[in-house]
């Protein structure tokens, strides 16, 4: 009896790693960031004897979060990067980034931290499909706005980008989430905020350069800046996928939309 129970458990565990992905979380010394720095990775069983490669999605945790906040809000993430074949990167913003660089704090320097270093380590330490087309970036709530920041910004590292929740115009809440610590008073540095920002960004976009995906409770206190960010895209004649639903800003919306997100990107990547 001992025996068949040692068996059933051995079986168990293989049935386990079988339909579930693997968890790692990495400690990086950025040069960027002058520090070193939490990333957790996801990624797909693959015993690597066919050198299989993998699309990755990147994702980006809100204010007051870290690398974790994701494994914790969607637990969901392993059992799909196996089911899918796509690997998550979930690098640590600090606690108000914004994932920008910071023209005033020299310690906020996610932008080019994400940039420079972040993805070259992945691809260079990890089975991934290096080229755009392989690779999306999304967050939620100031990860929103950081995916869709840096994927315009940088066309030629993301072939697609996404928001939930996101804080896609952050100017309507000057005094909010320790955003004038990177920019300065809002009063006094009104042109510096509004260029940090996702709605002023897609100025830069050209029609079908990027596959976009935003999404957003209709109870969420960004509704209004998203919705104004969907308006500023239809006069761009910016094709993308707009998205409300019931929900406010809370994990359990974000659970629920990090599965459609996924989806979108896995057919881009198709």
């Amino acid at each position: 009896m001992i025996f068949k129970k040692y068996i059933f458990l051995f079986l168990l565990i293989v049935s386990i790693n079988t339909f579930a992905g693997s968890i790692d979380t990495l400690l990086l010394n950025s040069v960027q960031l002058n520090k070193q720095t939490k990333v957790v990775i996801v990624k797909p069983n693959s015993d690597n004897s066919n050198d299989e490669k993998f699309p990755v999605i990147y994702l980006l945790h809100g204010y007051g979060g870290n690398y974790a906040q994701w494994s914790k809000i969607a637990p969901q993430l392993s059992k799909t990067a196996n089911e899918l074949k796509i690997i998550f990167v979930c690098p640590d913003g600090g606690k108000g980034s914004w994932y920008f660089d910071s023209p005033i704090d020299s310690s906020i320097k996610y932008e080019s931290y994400i940039t420079k270093e972040l993805i070259p380590y992945i691809d260079a330490n990890f089975p991934t499909k290096p080229e755009s087309k392989f690779r999306a970036i999304t967050g939620l709530s100031m990860g929103g706005h950081g995916a869709l920041y840096l994927a315009i910004r940088h066309p030629n590292l993301f072939g697609a980008a996404g928001s939930t929740s996101g804080g896609v115009d952050f100017r309507p809440f000057p005094n909010n989430w320790d955003i004038k610590l990177a920019l300065g008073n809002y009063e006094e540095n009104k042109d510096r905020w509004e260029q940090s920002t996702v709605l002023h960004q897609v100025e830069k976009l050209e029609n079908n350069k990027l596959a976009i995906i935003i999404d957003c409770g209709i109870d969420d206190f960004f509704i209004t800046v998203n919705r104004a960010l969907h308006e500023k895209l239809l006069l761009q004649k910016i094709n993308h996928d707009y998205i409300e639903r019931p929900g406010v800003h809370n994990a359990i919306y974000w659970n629920n939309s990090i599965d459609f997100q996924i989806l979108f990107f896995k057919k881009f990547f198709n």
